[in-house]
Order: structure tokens, then sequence, then C-alpha cells
């Protein structure tokens, strides 16, 4: 499996013939987005790569596609070029796209690869009864035929909440990739809108996942927590739980193979 962090929430994943693109986000720095409901972020970094680098692109995958933050006008000028866009069911109706709802599933066919089976996982974009105003938001569970160790996983954006205790129960997770930046925003004070590190090293240890992926931390105003705050928090968890976090450089394809973990993960914060 061979990943490359393109920027913000959007990753370039290469496995078994398979090009998949998630959340793509091509803007250049500066502007500022409406959120709605009185939030909104100001983009602070560019991709590292250009939609013409990325391609071809077999699939995308697309969390939410109601903020800019995971859906900009780049981006969204790039989905036509992308045979297969894969999002929530609301964003589905919106894009024309196959949308899932949780733990709903559809299958990626193509001759000579393997199929690739996407599974939307529960992801909740802020605290309880935000939904109404936070839009759907799914993550995404992908596995493929010879994949023996688990699945891949992407969190989408989303706190902790009993959805995410299901991923971990019915799921057995490989490699997570986690949305992350412990976003808020002034008009709605403390709350939080994805998760911090310490809510991450959580839930690497209920996931027991080999490697966990950071993504969504950066390029964007409204983040909270940047790498070196995530960093802090995970510093507070057992070795066995930061040892498995993988911070990928931006714009550059990693190979994400077999390493050794520990067998079981210890207490956790």
């Amino acid at each position: 499996m061979r990943l490359t962090h393109v920027g913000g929430p959007t990753l370039l994943i290469e496995v078994a013939g398979w090009r998949i693109l998630t959340d793509p986000t091509f803007d250049p720095p500066g502007r500022r987005y409406d959120f709605g409901w009185g939030t909104g972020s100001r983009k602070v970094a560019g991709p590292a790569l250009q939609p013409a680098e990325l391609l071809p692109v077999d699939v995308v995958l697309l969390t939410h596609d109601h903020h800019a933050d995971n859906l900009d006008d780049a981006g969204r000028a790039f989905l036509p070029s992308v045979p297969v866009v894969v999002t929530t069911a609301s964003g589905g109706r919106r894009l024309g796209a196959r949308g899932l709802a949780p733990w709903e599933t559809t299958v990626l066919s193509a001759p000579g690869r393997p199929d690739v089976e996407v599974t939307a996982t529960p992801a909740r974009h802020g605290p309880p009864l935000s939904r109404p105003v936070a839009g759907d938001v799914v993550g995404f569970s992908l596995r493929w035929e010879g994949q023996d160790d688990g699945v891949l996983w992407i969190s989408g954006d989303t706190v902790p909440f009993a959805g995410l205790r299901e991923v971990a129960e019915r799921l057995r997770v490989d490699v997570a990739v986690l949305h992350l930046g412990g976003v808020r925003f002034p008009v709605t004070g403390p709350l939080r809108y994805s998760m911090t590190g310490r809510q991450a090293a959580r839930l690497t240890a209920q996931l027991d996942a080999r490697v966990v992926v950071p993504v969504h931390y950066e390029g964007w105003s409204h983040f909270v927590q940047d790498r070196p705050a995530v960093e802090r928090e995970l510093a507070q968890a057992p070795d066995d739980v930061w040892r498995r976090f993988r911070w990928l450089p931006m714009g550059e394809p990693v190979e994400v193979g077999h390493q050794e973990v520990p067998p079981a993960l210890g207490t956790v914060l």
C-alpha cells in the first residue's frame, strides 16, 4: 500500500492497482470560506500536488461534500475527471454520485484488478445533536482480495461517539487514517468538531490498528491542534500507542508495509 498526503484531508491511496483519492482539496491558500451557521475558515496552505499530477484517479472517496475544507472549488471541478465518486447518501443525491449510508457497501470493479469493497462507516462531525447543523459525514472501510491483516479505514471528520466504538467492534483495522485538528469555532465556544490527539490515542487503543496515519490537521485556520499540538498529547499515551502513528511528508509517496508493533495495547489516556 502506497499513500501520498496531498494536504488537508486529501490522500492518494495506491493499492492492488487502484488509485483512490480522498476528499479532493486543491484551491490555493488565502480565501475564506463560509461553512454556515456563523462558522467559517481561511485556507492557509495549498496542496503539495496539483490535480494533473495525480491523474489518473479511479475513485474519489468523499466523506462529505458540503464543507470546503473537504471539497473546495478546484476539488469539485476535479470530480468529473474521475469515473467513480462515493460519498454520503445526501451527497450522492446532490452530486449524482454513489451515495452510502453508514454500513452500506459498494464494490469497485475493473478488469485485471481485484474488487475493492467500500463500506461507509459512521461519523459525527460535532457534539450531540449537531447533525442537522454539521450535516451528514461518513468514513470509509476498504477491503480487497489478499488483504489478510485487516481493512484500511478512513475516519472522516468526526468526534468520538458510539458509532466509532461500533467501528472498533465490527472491523479489524490494519491501517487507520484519522482526521484530526480538534476543530473549534468562536461562535460555539469549547465544542469540538473533529478529534484531538488525546482522543486519537484512545481510539487507536480501541481499534488496535497496526499503523495510524494522521491527516486534516493543517492548512486551515479553524484547526486548533496542528502536528506539534497533537504530538504533545500523544506523548502522554503509552509507547505502544504513539509508536503506531505515521506522519507522512507532504506530496511524497510512502510505502506503508508491515512493521513490528506490540501485540496488545496497554492502558489508555
